[in-house]
C-alpha cells in the first residue's frame, strides 16, 4: 500500500508539470545521416521505477525524443509483489503505443551488480528473462549470444565508487571479448571526463542518459533546459538503423546544453547547426538548432565569447579560428573550426 501512495502522490505533483509548455529538443540532421534523440536507460513500475512504461513514450512525445529504451533490472525489482510478471512485461506493453506513436522502442534490460562489475544495459536483446542468472560472464555472453548491445552504466557513480572511477578486470574481460560496446560519459546529473577518456581510448560507443525512474518532468527543467540525450547519427529511422548506428560508434552526447564527442561527428553536427550566408568578407551564422552554441574567438587582438541561441545570428571575418566551447572533442578540449 504504501508504494502505491507514493507512485500516487508522484503522478499527483506532476499533473501541473504537465500544463506546461515544453520546448522540444530539435537537432538537425548531419550529411549522410538522420539525427534520432534517444535515451537508452529509463525504468517503470516493473523494476524500481514509478511510472507506466506508456508514460515513457509520452514523455518522448512530448520532449521531441525518437528513441528509447525501457531497462528494468533483472536483478532488482522492489514491486514485483503488486505488480508481478516476467522481465519481458514493460517492453510488451509499450511497444505497440510506442509504434502508434511513432517512437522507436528498443527492448532492454538492465543487469545489476555490485562493483565491481556494476551495472550494464543490454539493448536490442529478444528474450529478457534468459538473462536471470547468477553468473555474471554467463548473463554476458547470453547478452551476446541474443545479438545484444552492451552499455556499461554510470562508471563513476558514488553509491558505488565514492573515491575514484576505475576500471576493474572484469571490464577488461568484457572489452576484450567484444561485450563491452558502449558507455555513459554522463548519467542522470553526472558527467564523468575520466570516462569520456576511456570511450575516446577504447572506441566504446558514447551514451548520455537520463536513467530516469520518477517522471521526466519531476527530475528536468525540461521549459528552459532538457533531459540528458545521446545523438544517435542513423542511416535511417528504423530499430536496424538505430542497432548499426550504435554499433559503428555513431554517437555523442547532449547534456546541459554540451556535447561531447569523437570529431568526427562534432565537426559536421556543428555545421549542421549553422545557415552560413557570405557578405563581403565576412560571413553571418544563423543557430538553426536547440543547442546554445557557446563560441569564442579573437578580435582586435581581444578574446571575444558570445552564445549563439537558436534563431539568432552573428557576422565572423573569413579566416577567423572559432573554438566551439560546448563541443568538446576531449575533457576539456574545445572543437575548433574556421569560418571560410
Amino acid at each position: 500500500m504504501k508504494k502505491y501512495l507514493i507512485a500516487l502522490l508522484l503522478v499527483v505533483l506532476h499533473l501541473p508539470l504537465l500544463a506546461q509548455t515544453v520546448k522540444k529538443i530539435t537537432i538537425p540532421d548531419i550529411e549522410g545521416f538522420v539525427t534520432l534523440k534517444g535515451d537508452f536507460h529509463l525504468h517503470s513500475v516493473f523494476s524500481d521505477g514509478y511510472v507506466w512504461p506508456t508514460i515513457r513514450i509520452d514523455e518522448a512525445v512530448r520532449e521531441g525524443i525518437d528513441v528509447i529504451a525501457i531497462t528494468d533490472h533483472i536483478e532488482y525489482r522492489p514491486h514485483l509483489s503488486d505488480v508481478p510478471s516476467d522481465h519481458n512485461r514493460s517492453h510488451d506493453i509499450a511497444k505497440p503505443y510506442a509504434d502508434k506513436k511513432g517512437i522507436l522502442l528498443v527492448k532492454g534490460s538492465e543487469i545489476t551488480r555490485s562493483m565491481p562489475p556494476g551495472h550494464f544495459n543490454a539493448l536490442f536483446v529478444t528474450d529478457s528473462p534468459a538473462l536471470a542468472k547468477d553468473d555474471f560472464k554467463a548473463v554476458m555472453k547470453e547478452v551476446k549470444k541474443q545479438g545484444g548491445f552492451v552499455i556499461w552504466n554510470h562508471p563513476g557513480w558514488k553509491a558505488q565508487q565514492p573515491d575514484t572511477t576505475k576500471w576493474f578486470e572484469m571490464h577488461t574481460w568484457l572489452y576484450e571479448n567484444g561485450i563491452l560496446n558502449g558507455i555513459e560519459i554522463y548519467n542522470e546529473k553526472e558527467y564523468y571526463p575520466v570516462v569520456f577518456d576511456w570511450a575516446l581510448q577504447k572506441k566504446l560507443t558514447i551514451f548520455a542518459n537520463s536513467d530516469s525512474h520518477i517522471p521526466t518532468a519531476m527530475n528536468y527543467d525540461l521549459v528552459n533546459s532538457h533531459r540528458p540525450v545521446t545523438l544517435v547519427f542513423a542511416k535511417g529511422r528504423t530499430e536496424a538503423d538505430v542497432k548499426d548506428a550504435l554499433f559503428e560508434g555513431r554517437t555523442v552526447s547532449f547534456a546541459e546544453n554540451s556535447v561531447r564527442g569523437r570529431q568526427e561527428w562534432l565537426n559536421p553536427l556543428f555545421w549542421a547547426c549553422i545557415k552560413q550566408y557570405p557578405k563581403a568578407g565576412k560571413v553571418e551564422f544563423i543557430n538553426v538548432s536547440g543547442i546554445d552554441l557557446v563560441i569564442e574567438y579573437n578580435t582586435d587582438k581581444l578574446l571575444k565569447t558570445i552564445i549563439l541561441s537558436e534563431g539568432k545570428n552573428t557576422t565572423f571575418m573569413k579566416g577567423t579560428v572559432l573554438k566551439i566551447k560546448n563541443f568538446e572533442t576531449a575533457p576539456g578540449k574545445s572543437l575548433e573550426v574556421i569560418v571560410e
